[in-house]
């Protein structure tokens, strides 16, 4: 089983074809089989490389403390420099969006290009401001929910909060994608689950004005409107940011609609400038 060291762990990884490298990050209470569409699809042009954040999927546990989006980013460069990967194409759905924005924070200019999906600033999707954040934090609610209900049920009620903010599911349009995410979400202790919820809601959004990294900000037509908005100050703010509606599908975009999301990562990867030594100019 491929695995990178990390302090008080080991995050488990999967690389797929050959060529210029793809990293793809999976959303909260998921893993890196949800990226399955795309491993399909890409494979055959690009290294896919999927991951499973701490406290998902097969990495599980570490004996961290608690989470935060920028430890995400810190296993995100060991992983790049475990397999010494200088300038990917990243891709990264919800969590995995907040972790490329704070990459790109980090490294302004160093990937050839980004993909985010479902592009959440905050959790919930409605911004507050930070002084805020402790005297109104949904986490100890939270927590007695996953005493006395589990992940799953606690998972239900954060998704039934969200939809009801909209006219649709939200999270997914597709039943067996729903089936899929709850599975996944069953795999996650509930310790687990705690710390991921709390690195998901002291995520402070950077400004990101400064980046120059090409960005794809993606997001489908039944996405809650609260991030619809987000997207669009995201995709507005990069100097360098499009953003992009994807037909037929939830939050969980690259599931529902793998052909139309992936028809919009190839466009957008194709318009990169790459230099033929595989340089970004």
């Amino acid at each position: 089983m491929p695995t990178v060291s990390v302090p008080d762990g080991e995050l488990y990884y999967e690389t797929h074809g050959d060529g210029q490298p793809l990293v793809c990050l999976h959303g909260g209470w998921q893993h890196g089989r949800s990226w399955r569409p795309q491993i399909e699809r890409f494979a055959d042009e690009y290294t896919v490389v999927t991951v499973d954040i701490r406290g998902h999927g097969r990495t599980g546990s570490t004996d961290a403390h608690r989470y935060s989006v920028s430890l995400f980013v810190d296993d995100l460069e060991r992983l790049l420099a475990h397999l010494d990967i200088q300038q990917p194409l990243l891709c990264g759905i919800s969590l995995g969006g907040m972790i490329l924005q704070s990459y790109l924070d980090r490294h302004p200019d160093r990937a050839r290009g980004v993909v985010i999906g479902g592009p959440l600033r905050s959790m919930p999707p409605v911004a507050l401001p930070t002084g805020l954040k402790p005297f109104v934090s949904p986490v100890p609610a939270v927590s007695g929910m996953l005493s006395t209900m589990g992940s799953v049920a606690t998972f239900r009620s954060l998704c039934e909060s969200i939809r009801a903010t909209t006219d649709g599911p939200w999270l997914t349009v597709d039943p067996d994608v729903r089936s899929r995410s709850l599975d996944a979400v069953r795999d996650v202790q509930r310790n687990e689950y705690l710390k991921i919820f709390r690195a998901l809601y002291r995520f402070d959004p950077p400004v990101l004005s400064d980046v120059r990294t090409p960005v794809l900000v993606v997001y489908g037509d039944g996405e809650a409107a609260q991030v619809k908005r987000q997207a669009d100050r995201l995709a507005g703010t990069l100097p360098n940011g499009t953003g992009r509606e994807i037909p037929d599908a939830g939050h969980l975009l690259n599931q529902d609609n793998p052909q139309a999301f992936d028809e919009a990562c190839s466009a957008f990867f194709a318009g990169l400038d790459i230099a033929p030594d595989g340089a970004a100019t």
